[in-house]
């Protein structure tokens, strides 16, 4: 049965992707399986009042990529879609305060990057290139799988970075590219050697980063990056809530309880893929071995393109002035969005949706 034309129903009754790794050897120590994913996404989901499809979409090679597709009763005539694609550990569930407002006016579609979320989870090459190439080719396999001509694209973090290389790689299927705190484009800056005029001691300068990103960052060059909420076992939902307490704060008033933290253990607790995926890319856990910076100047320059910052973010929006001065010649943006961080679209959803549908208002 091919996945575009099966109904809901059909496809949420269909088997979930069956996980097999060291990971999966125990299973009664990691409480988690796609069945409790399924069961807090759909919790999630329930808050959406626009009209709703859910279904996998099977891709050439038999990997199935999980698509929401959202749609307004009574739409005008049909306008270009937007695609949402999201960050590193994240899924679709996290576009909850988006997908509504975002609907009115046109059809909007979000996906589980291939690895991650409810999406199938294949290995992943160890070269950088190579990695990039598998999470591109999924996407453009899924447009063409979806019947999509053209999109808006958006993409978060390393959905950003993965954004962009779709876009230098498909342009003519994207009618306006959207980075949102992307992640990977700057080069690695060398450690900053200053001498003390009295001591001659060596004091070594780093960009500031959150607290949770350091303890990512002491495990990652050892194992995958979300390899240490997996070995917690029992304990994993609990360092969730430890060091990502602010995802419960962004959506309180959706959710009285821990559904979004249980929701992020249930997404990264299952057997790594799209991590592996991401560690080939990365130099280090805030940096690309392969910066786009270096490749922006590759997107056509008749392509719109806008960079959405939060104001309190970890990643530096100088990165956003330098794609500027890169396309000087090319209609690009950098809005930085006032009291956000990172997840610049949980923490000001309504200044985030404006500035989401002025863009799309200025395509057909």
């Amino acid at each position: 049965m091919d996945p575009s034309t099966a109904t809901t129903e059909q496809m949420q009754n269909e088997c979930e992707p069956e996980s097999s790794s060291i990971w999966s050897w125990w299973p009664s120590w990691r409480p988690t399986s796609m069945s409790l994913l399924k069961t807090t996404e759909s919790k999630i989901l329930a808050c959406i009042q626009n009209e709703l499809w859910a279904r996998f979409v099977t891709l050439p090679n038999q990997d199935r990529i999980w698509t929401l597709t959202l749609t307004k009763k009574a739409q005008p005539a049909p306008k270009t879609p937007l695609v949402m694609v999201h960050g590193f550990g994240g899924g679709v569930g996290l576009w909850i305060r988006n997908m509504d407002t975002l609907s009115r006016s046109r059809p909007v579609y979000a996906f589980d990057l291939l690895g991650f979320g409810r999406s199938s989870r294949p290995p992943f090459p160890s070269d950088a290139a190579k990695a990039e190439e598998q999470f591109v080719d999924s996407i453009e396999q899924w447009r063409q799988s979806v019947g999509l001509e053209n999109m808006i694209l958006l993409g978060h973090s390393l959905g950003g970075y993965l954004a962009a290389s779709y876009a230098i790689q498909h342009p003519s299927r994207v009618s306006h590219l959207v980075l949102v705190d992307p992640w990977g484009f700057p080069e690695q800056p060398q450690a900053q050697t200053l001498e003390t005029q009295d001591q001659g001691t060596e004091v070594f300068k780093r960009p500031p980063l959150p607290r949770w990103v350091k303890a990512i960052a002491a495990v990652v060059s050892l194992f995958n990056p979300l390899a240490v909420i997996r070995a917690a076992g029992p304990w994993g939902p609990g360092l969730v809530n430890r060091f990502r307490p602010d995802f419960k704060r962004k959506f309180e008033d959706l959710f009285e309880d821990d559904t979004m933290t249980q929701y992020i253990y249930h997404c990264n607790a299952q057997t790594p893929s799209g991590e592996v995926g991401f560690r080939a890319m990365a130099e280090s856990l805030g940096w690309a071995k392969r910066p786009m910076l270096q490749r922006v100047h590759q997107l056509p320059p008749s392509m719109p393109l806008t960079m959405l910052y939060g104001a309190r973010s970890w990643v530096d929006s100088s990165s956003g002035q330098s794609v500027v001065q890169i396309r000087s010649q090319s209609l690009t943006k950098v809005i930085l969005i006032d009291d956000a961080s990172h997840h610049v679209y949980a923490d000001q959803p309504e200044e985030f949706n404006k500035v989401v549908e002025n863009i799309c208002n200025s395509v057909n």
